[in-house]
């Protein structure tokens, strides 16, 4: 049986009351999506209430060929046809990725599905991934003892500072960076607009679209070290391992 990794994006399309529309950042995907697919995972959508997703049109750059490829291959349009997250069994997955666009501001926090599949495939030994404005989905989950997942742990997203560059610190509904500080994580941002991973155990984010590719590599490269560690087989056994860090 084959590894699998559920992708998440937003399926919000209004950023706040600017009329404008948004989505989800396709390079954020496709740039992780072609890595896992290279590692050998069967590679799942979803997002929040399931079907049609739309994409940020301001991020369809399909001169980059991982773009182009992902549309071609799932012959996108304009969204992504996905399961909704109340539909996921956490127990068949041992990556979850949180997909930026700004988007995921409205519909990430907060949400109680994505704080128990989280929760679920973290303390069962996956990885848990997030880039830019991804990580707002880590802002509320909590652990079993109850505490943040994202307490003292060595986190990244897009900053503050990003946020008022590109003039959208009055639109999104809070500042990222500040919440994450806020719920006790240890934040290690980059300079703007430049390629920024950080890996803290199994938990691996990005500070914006420029570090996509660095975090699906960061992705395999994390999953390939707990394979080495626990001698883990491709058998269905594996969908219930767990791992210590």
């Amino acid at each position: 049986m084959k590894y699998k990794a559920l992708i998440v994006v937003t399926g919000h399309s209004q950023l706040g009351d600017t009329g404008e529309e948004t989505g989800w950042h396709l390079s954020e995907v496709s740039h992780v999506y072609w890595p896992l697919i290279n590692a050998g995972f069967a590679v799942e959508f979803a997002s929040p209430s399931g079907g049609e997703a739309l994409i940020d049109q301001e991020s369809i750059q399909l001169d980059d060929p991982e773009n182009k490829s992902f549309i071609d291959k799932l012959k996108i349009a304009n969204a992504l046809e996905t399961m909704a997250l109340r539909e996921v069994n956490p127990d068949q997955y041992q990556v979850i990725y949180f997909a930026g666009g700004h988007g995921t501001m409205w519909d990430f926090p907060d949400n109680p599905n994505i704080d128990e599949i989280t929760r679920s495939i973290y303390e069962k030994g996956g990885i848990i991934a997030a880039v830019c404005h991804g990580p707002a989905a880590l802002t509320s989950v909590k652990l079993t003892d109850g505490e943040y997942l994202i307490k003292d742990k060595k986190i990244n997203s897009f900053t503050d500072e990003e946020e008022r560059a590109v003039g959208k610190e009055n639109v999104v509904p809070f500042l990222l960076e500040t919440r994450l500080r806020e719920r006790g994580a240890i934040f290690e941002g980059g300079s703007n607009f430049s390629e920024k991973v950080v890996v803290d155990g199994r938990i691996i984010t990005g500070q914006n679209p420029q570090s996509a590719s660095a975090l699906g590599s960061e992705i395999v490269k994390k999953w390939n070290q707990l394979e080495l560690s626990s001698g883990r087989q491709s058998d269905t056994d594996s969908l219930h391992w767990v791992v210590q860090t």
